[in-house]
């Protein structure tokens, strides 16, 4: 019996071998990011004209900016600002898609016609162009970038929860749960979208890399984080006016690229997993909550 749990393990570990990775990595960036200030001797916006633009040494792991900075330390305060502005923006866009889809696709008609109209509007426009012109609008801060991003991210979990509530509520469940009297607020919140979350979480996880990327974009552009913030887009866009010194730019890029993999590594294991589960929810269970 133990090797049988052991060989299940092993292989169920074999099998989401890159979800580890991703979630290790995550992790660690997390964990990196909130240890900052104990990681590190040097603060995020200390210069120090007289070690600029330093390659890698033992005094700065990373080397310095054209500022005397330590791109280490930069680095790790950046993920303090990239990790919780990618995870406010995925889940504001997706509040607002899921919210504006469910309802198209639950009362239909007239409303399904103008909310899906209005989202084949914001779709015309690729994601990162229309959060350029948002951002341009409002003019350049991170806080603006992010409601920028947040404006133009929803179409895509509107239109996946349309078609999961119009699959999901000719359900037998949810027609058992209509017979007992359940409003339709009742239907839609507590029998239709429980059962779409598993999708929607997906589809986030997945996008948390994007989001990562589009953030980054946006300050590389000067459009995101204004100086002396220690975004990684923006510090990107610094090394580039400094191309000879390769680490400026590279180290800041492979903090993306690490983070944006990772999350994508965790979003393909997960959608994996999830895509093997075919249990749904007895009828009997919202008899329970309605009675």
């Amino acid at each position: 019996m133990r090797e049988k749990k052991k060989s299940m393990a092993f292989h169920l570990i074999r099998r989401h071998m890159l979800g580890i990775v991703g979630i290790a990595i995550l992790l660690g960036w997390v964990i990196m990011a909130i240890l900052a200030p104990y990681l590190t001797p040097y603060g995020a916006t200390q210069q120090d004209f007289q070690s600029r633009l330093q390659p890698p040494s033992a005094a700065h792991l990373l080397g310095t900016d054209q500022l005397g900075r330590d791109l280490l330390t930069r680095i790790l305060y950046g993920g303090r600002i990239s990790i919780p502005m990618a995870i406010i923006i995925v889940i504001f866009g997706a509040c607002v898609g899921v919210a504006i889809g469910s309802v198209a696709g639950y009362w239909g008609g007239y409303i399904d016609n103008a909310l899906m109209g209005l989202t084949e509007v914001f779709q015309t426009f690729p994601t990162i162009i229309l959060a350029m012109v948002i951002a341009t609008a409002l003019g350049p801060s991170l806080l603006n970038a992010g409601l920028a991003l947040v404006l133009s991210w929803w179409p895509a979990y509107a239109r996946l929860a349309r078609g999961l509530v119009l699959k999901l509520k000719q359900n037998e469940y949810v027609e058992s749960v209509r017979v007992l009297g359940a409003s339709n607020s009742y239907i839609l919140l507590r029998a239709i979208l429980p059962n779409a979350l598993d999708q929607m979480i997906v589809l986030a996880t997945l996008d948390l890399g994007n989001a990562i990327i589009a953030l980054a974009g946006l300050s590389f552009l000067g459009l995101g984080a204004v100086p002396p913030e220690p975004e990684w887009g923006r510090m990107v866009a610094e090394g580039v006016k400094v191309f000879t010194q390769w680490w400026v730019a590279t180290f800041p890029g492979m903090a993306i690229l690490s983070l944006a993999a990772a999350v994508n590594f965790l979003g393909d294991s997960l959608r994996d997993w999830i895509d093997r589960q075919t249990a749904s929810p007895p009828t009997s269970r919202w008899k329970e909550r309605v009675q």
